[in-house]
């Protein structure tokens, strides 16, 4: 109870400190803003009639875009188990936003998630009037779940995982933490050694924590799926097609260099730039126009050089897997140039491309094994090896297609997670 008094207390204080970088990020980054009120639990007439017309839906929630596709996989298929079951998705970033307007299912509503400022979250529960909570992987808030949990609704924590710096904080904090996990009525971890940890840090909860598998396992190239359309941007003939996926900063200039090298040796490649955030656009920019490359930004649809295209910069959201289906090989970002974390290597994997990453990704650990185990993944720590890496797949489609389709029969023999997960929440719910 103290520990609920001080969280709210200077909660109010810690948002004001940390509200120059959220308004910053909102105005920087792209995606869906003008409903943006809701986090602050502003919701319009139509949105409010439209939320009461759903008569008590269950209530997702998802931080960022890989948790909303995680979301809208299993929201999918839920609907297949029980059609007449009503849903409400929420997002807190606006990227996730616009990812989750585009492609959720008729008849779900989509709303920005409230700051956990309680004034804020009880509104939002006035407003919603859910039958239950769900959220998805990590996103924890105290006063989210312990509302629901004083509402009397039931509470789930899906496809949870929790990483190695996690572990640390989590088990620093376990006073804090341990209480607010316990609002959930059912945690369903990725793996045993997530239970693990989880047990870890709330030991009574043992009872609560089912092993359900990685839902990402389950991610399948959506229904009616539209491929993007370079031949307005590369000559036609053009190959092969490499992709840098999800970059984060020092990667891109790795990845540029080795390409740059790559095309002394092999002229027809081409490249394809997508920054994890689309922000970063107009420096990596920079980066290509210091190169000497010539190449389009698809945010301003400028070209910039002279002669062909060498490089397509994909600074926008929400296109990452249709620029994966149209590669013939993917370089897995968040992996090299002192990143270890690892980006969602699963996706490529499912469209059956063939993949180049670093040596570790921390938050992909399970996937990233399944590969190396099926010798269906490459792995570089150094600028020179990248090339090496590069050279070796360009100048040989039969490997390349031979490493998709090992990525291709492993990754998918490991589907069932959903299945799993949804028979959990229908006897919950």
């Amino acid at each position: 109870m103290l520990l609920n008094i001080l969280y709210n207390l200077f909660f109010p204080l810690a948002f004001l400190f940390f509200l120059p970088g959220l308004l910053i990020k909102l105005i920087r980054r792209p995606g869906t803003k003008k409903n943006y009120p809701e986090r602050f639990a502003l919701f319009s007439g139509e949105k409010k009639a439209r939320l009461k017309a759903l008569d008590h839906p269950v209530w997702m929630h998802a931080v960022s875009v890989g948790e909303t596709n995680l979301a809208l996989t299993a929201l999918q298929a839920w609907r297949k188990v029980d059609p007449q079951r009503r849903f409400v998705l929420s997002t807190t970033t606006t990227t996730a936003q616009e990812i989750a307007r585009q492609k959720v299912p008729e008849g779900v509503e989509v709303i920005f998630c409230p700051i956990d400022f309680l004034p804020f979250v009880r509104k939002a529960y006035r407003v919603i009037q859910p039958s239950g909570l769900i959220v998805f992987e990590t996103e924890i808030w105290p006063n989210l779940l312990r509302t629901a949990k004083k509402l009397g609704l039931p509470t789930a924590l899906v496809n949870a995982r929790m990483s190695d710096r996690s572990m640390k904080g989590y088990r620093r904090f376990r006073f804090f933490f341990a209480p607010v996990l316990r609002c959930f009525d059912a945690i369903c971890v990725q793996t045993e050694a997530d239970r693990d940890r989880y047990r870890m840090i709330a030991p009574d909860l043992a009872d609560r924590i089912v092993v359900g598998g990685n839902i990402k396992f389950d991610q399948r190239v959506p229904e009616n799926f539209r491929l993007p359309d370079l031949s307005q941007v590369f000559p036609s003939g053009g190959s092969p097609v490499i992709i840098g996926a999800s970059t984060h900063p020092g990667e891109e200039k790795m990845i540029v260099g080795a390409f740059r090298k790559l095309r002394e040796q092999y002229r027809g490649a081409l490249l394809i730039l997508v920054p994890r955030h689309a922000e970063r656009g107009a420096e990596l920019a920079e980066l290509l126009k210091s190169e000497g490359f010539s190449f389009v930004r698809r945010s301003t649809g400028e070209h910039f050089g002279e002669g062909k295209t060498d490089c397509l910069l994909a600074d926008t959201t929400g296109e990452l897997m249709g620029f994966l289906a149209v590669s013939d090989i993917v370089i897995m970002g968040k992996t090299l140039a002192g990143n270890h974390d690892g980006q969602n290597i699963i996706e490529p994997a499912v469209l059956g491309k063939a993949i180049v990453c670093g040596r570790e990704l921390r938050n992909f650990r399970e996937a990233m094994e399944i590969l190396r185990k099926a010798d269906a993944v490459l792995t570089v720590e150094t600028e020179e090896e990248l090339r090496r890496a590069l050279y070796m797949l360009s100048s040989d489609p039969e490997l390349r297609s031979k490493l998709g389709r090992r990525a291709y029969d492993a990754i998918t023999a490991h589907s069932g997670a959903i299945a799993k997960n949804i028979e959990l929440l229908e006897k919950l719910f």
